[in-house]
């Protein structure tokens, strides 16, 4: 494949993180993501898995080196393993990972890994089952735990587990999903909750929990030694002495900002190419794919263009209105 200029936005960051969501859809109604009555997109109006492609294609020629694919729940797209196949083919891309719930890896994992996905996020907020079905709506642990023991035996190595912490829900058992992570060899990313979506389950003000929190509460149990390690995505990471082989990682919207080394951008499940999660700046990647099928260099350009659109940093606030409708299963997590 032809390597072409890498792209950089408006202040000198280098793009070459793509993240890509391939549906809304989901079979989890988690609290935090999604209202429990959602409306999903028409199939019209959300790109084919040929249109994906194209966006991966250009995107690996203009120096991404990291594509995660995520959703909703990208599982429950018919063609998910063709796709993933198609894209971990493509010359020069490094990493093809794929954020997912848990829910189809015992079916899935494995042709997953055969298709060339190089590293999984699963989800997992509790290791209580009425708990876990509580969060997320609709979800059994159960099957989640051997989506998770199904990814490992099919040879997929540094898996990492993201939990988000909502006090007074799940944040007593913090050092229990870490003890559970060490067992199985697993990394895991404690995430502060995002603000995105009007949600009427829960008070975002009242349930946050900082980083800084759910790391003092872990240093109670755990020699946490930091790390300069990267994954290219916004968590910082932490060894344990304790236990060498798992990497506790935090991803810190609200009290530990990383956006001076963002290096993403995200494909929602629309078309539209979202350049920062906390902001709508964004350019339609679906009008250029059907406008002018089959012209990689106007689908190019429109990539080009929209690094200058990119800002330099989100403004989450814990509390007050929130500022972004779109939920979270719309952007891709």
């Amino acid at each position: 494949m032809e390597q072409l200029p890498a792209l950089i936005d408006g202040f000198n960051r280098k793009v070459d993180y793509l993240r890509m969501s391939v549906t809304d859809r989901c079979d989890f109604r988690c609290v935090y993501c999604m209202a429990e009555d959602m409306q999903f997109l028409p199939r019209q109006q959300i790109l084919s898995l040929e249109e994906l492609y194209q966006v991966a294609e250009r995107f690996v020629a203009l120096g991404t080196r990291k594509i995660r694919l995520t959703g909703g729940e990208p599982l429950v797209r018919q063609g998910i393993v063709e796709l993933c196949g198609r894209i971990a083919a493509l010359p020069g891309l490094r990493e093809l990972c794929l954020t997912s719930n848990g829910s189809q890896l015992s079916r899935l994992a494995q042709p997953l890994f055969d298709a060339g996905v190089t590293r999984l996020n699963i989800s997992l907020d509790s290791l209580d089952p009425e708990r876990f079905r509580a969060l997320t709506r609709t979800g059994d642990l159960a099957q989640v735990i051997a989506g998770i023991d199904a990814a490992r035996a099919a040879g997929f190595r540094r898996t990492k587990l993201n939990a988000v912490v909502l006090k007074g829900r799940n944040d007593d058992e913090i050092v229990d999903l870490v003890r559970f992570a060490i067992e199985r060899e697993l990394d895991i990313t404690f995430i502060e909750e995002m603000p995105l979506g009007v949600i009427s389950e829960h008070q975002r003000d009242e349930s946050y929990c900082s980083s800084d929190e759910v790391r003092a509460r872990l240093a109670e149990h755990f020699s946490l030694i930091e790390s300069a390690e990267s994954s290219q995505g916004p968590a910082r990471y932490w060894r344990l002495a304790e236990a060498p082989t798992t990497r506790v990682g935090f991803i810190s919207p609200h009290s530990h900002n990383f956006c001076a080394t963002c290096n993403r951008v995200r494909l929602t499940v629309e078309g539209r190419l979202l350049l920062c999660l906390g902001n709508e700046h964004s350019a339609d990647l679906k009008q250029v794919l059907r406008e002018h099928p089959d012209d990689p260099a106007r689908l190019e350009s429109a990539i080009r263009d929209a690094m200058h659109l990119k800002p330099y940093r989100h403004h989450f606030e814990v509390g007050g209105e929130v500022q972004i409708l779109r939920f979270m299963n719309m952007t891709g997590g």
